[in-house]
C-alpha cells in the first residue's frame, strides 16, 4: 500500500474494516478519526473507550464531554478540528494498547491522517500518545509546551480522561487548551500577514 493513497474518507473505510491486529476481534466498532481539516488542528488521544466503541465516534464519553467544555472555553469549534486516536479500536477493559497495536495503527492509519491533513499543530492528549508519537516519557516535563519535529509541531497536554476525578488537572487542561487556541490564532494571523486574502 503506498504511503499516501487516498483521502481521509478511504482511511476511515479501511479503519472500519480493519482486521490487522487482535483488537478487531474484541471491538464492537472501530473508531476512525472525525472532524474537519479547516483549522489544520489535529487532537490525538490514546484509544477509544466504551462509549466510543459503541458509537464508532471518537471522544463521545465523559472524557469527550470535558474536551468539549475545554474547546468551548477556548473558542475552538469542535467541528473545525480533526480528532483521532493512536489506536482505533478499544482495548479490552480499557487497558493501555500494546506496542504492536500502536505500531500497526500508527503506520497504517495515523501517519496517513497526518500526511493528508498537514496540520499546523498536533495536540497530543496524554502519556500514551506522547510516547507513541514522539517516543517521549514524562508528561509533566512536556505538558503545556510545544515540541518541534519539523515539519510538524506538537503541543502536549493531559488526556481529558485523566482530569475526570481531579479538578486541579482539569483546570490545567482547560488552560492548556486555551494556550493551544492562542498559538493557533497567532499562527493564523502570521499567515494572513504573509498571504493576505
Amino acid at each position: 500500500m503506498s504511503a499516501h493513497n487516498g483521502s481521509l474518507e478511504s482511511i476511515k473505510n479501511e479503519v472500519i474494516h480493519c482486521v490487522l491486529c487482535g483488537l478487531s476481534t474484541t471491538r464492537t466498532n472501530a473508531v476512525p478519526g472525525s472532524g474537519s481539516i479547516t483549522r489544520k488542528i489535529i487532537l490525538i488521544g490514546e484509544a477509544p473507550g466504551k462509549n466510543e466503541d459503541e458509537t464508532g465516534s471518537p471522544f463521545v464519553g465523559s472524557a469527550g464531554k470535558i474536551l468539549d467544555q475545554a474547546l468551548i472555553c477556548a473558542r475552538i469549534e469542535r467541528k473545525e478540528i480533526y480528532i483521532t486516536n493512536v489506536v482505533k479500536c478499544r482495548p479490552p477493559n480499557n487497558r493501555v494498547p500494546t506496542e504492536e497495536e500502536i505500531g500497526i495503527c500508527t503506520s497504517e492509519y495515523l501517519k496517513k491522517e497526518i500526511d493528508i491533513i498537514l496540520p499546523k499543530i498536533i495536540c497530543i492528549l496524554g502519556a500514551t500518545a506522547l510516547k507513541s508519537l514522539l517516543g517521549l516519557k514524562y508528561m509533566t516535563t512536556y505538558r503545556g509546551k510545544i515540541v518541534n519535529r519539523p515539519p510538524l509541531k506538537y503541543f502536549i497536554t493531559y488526556h481529558p480522561a485523566a482530569t475526570i476525578y481531579n479538578n486541579k488537572l482539569k483546570q490545567i487542561f482547560f488552560e492548556d487548551i486555551q494556550k493551544l487556541a492562542k498559538i493557533v490564532n497567532a499562527q493564523d494571523q502570521t499567515m494572513d500577514k504573509f498571504f493576505p486574502t
